[in-house]
Parts: structure tokens; C-alpha cells; sequence
């Protein structure tokens, strides 16, 4: 008798978006440790540019900030301070992330969230009809159209790599 594989428990940002009735896909990966953003994408056979990575960060101000933007570009720090109107942010050690978002590293969404941070995600996410991020575990990804991800979170937008 053969068993059908079971699938990995929802975490908080699939239970959001199941509330809303905001349709997405689910991708789960077996990993043994966080991917990067290229390698899951190209275990998933998706293009990296429409994969997004999910990073904290805080202000000058105190304020912490979440910014998406595609796993084969990096933030540019000081659009990414502009964007959101600080004079200057830093990526959060990764030690704070657990406590302040309930997620950890390689596994963070911009969904579901102890806490919703403003989120701004870059620019190029326009250009897709779906993009795809972390669902909130380590090889657990969503994807869904960049307008569905607005109707649930606040989210900004502006150009965001260097």
C-alpha cells in the first residue's frame, strides 16, 4: 500500500493568503539548508528575475522596513532609504530576524509577518503577470500576481537595486 506524500504544514503566510481567497501556487522544495535566491529559482525552473527575495532592514530612524527585490540583483541601500524616506537604512542582523518577524533567514515572507512592516518591492515586479517569493519556510515558495500581493499588504513600490 503506498502513502501519498504529505504536504508540509501552511505556515502564516499561506494561511493569510488562504484566508483572503487570493488564488497563488505553492512550490515546496526538499532542502536541508537555506538556497540562495538563484538556486531556488533554478530548482523551481523559473527565471530569476521574476523570483523575489524577501530582506529586513532597519532606519536611521528605528523603523524596520521589508524590501523585495529579485534574487540576482542586491539593494541598493540608498534607494532603498530613499524609497521609504530615511536618511539611511542597514540590513538587520540575522539574529533579530526571528524575534521580530517570526520567520528565519532564507525562509522570510513579506506575508504573515508578527508584525506588518511597510514593504516596498522593486519596480521590476510590474513587468511580470505572477512573481514568486518565500511562503514563509525554508524551500516553501508562492507565487502570485505582483496586484494580490498589493490587496493583502501595504506595498510600495520604486526601484530598488543598484
Amino acid at each position: 500500500m503506498s502513502r501519498k506524500p504529505k504536504e508540509p504544514a501552511k505556515t502564516n503566510a499561506l494561511r493569510e493568503l488562504d484566508a483572503a481567497g487570493i488564488p497563488h501556487q505553492c512550490h515546496f522544495l526538499e532542502v536541508d539548508e537555506a538556497l540562495s535566491g538563484v538556486q531556488a529559482a533554478q530548482r523551481l525552473g523559473l527565471a530569476p528575475e521574476g523570483v523575489f527575495k524577501t530582506l529586513v532592514t532597519q532606519g536611521r530612524s528605528g523603523e524596520h522596513y521589508v524590501f523585495m527585490v529579485p534574487v540576482a540583483e542586491e539593494l541598493d541601500l540608498k534607494k532603498a532609504a530613499a524609497a521609504v524616506g530615511e536618511k539611511a537604512i542597514a540590513m538587520i542582523p540575522s539574529r533579530e530576524l526571528l524575534p521580530l518577524t517570526g520567520y528565519v533567514h532564507g525562509g522570510c515572507s513579506p506575508i504573515g509577518m508578527r508584525k506588518q512592516l511597510r514593504t516596498v518591492i522593486d519596480e521590476t515586479a510590474q513587468l511580470f503577470d505572477r512573481i514568486t517569493f518565500s511562503g514563509g519556510r525554508i524551500g516553501c515558495h508562492v507565487t502570485l500576481a505582483p496586484s494580490d500581493l498589493a490587496a493583502l499588504i501595504p506595498l510600495g513600490q520604486a526601484d530598488l537595486t543598484a
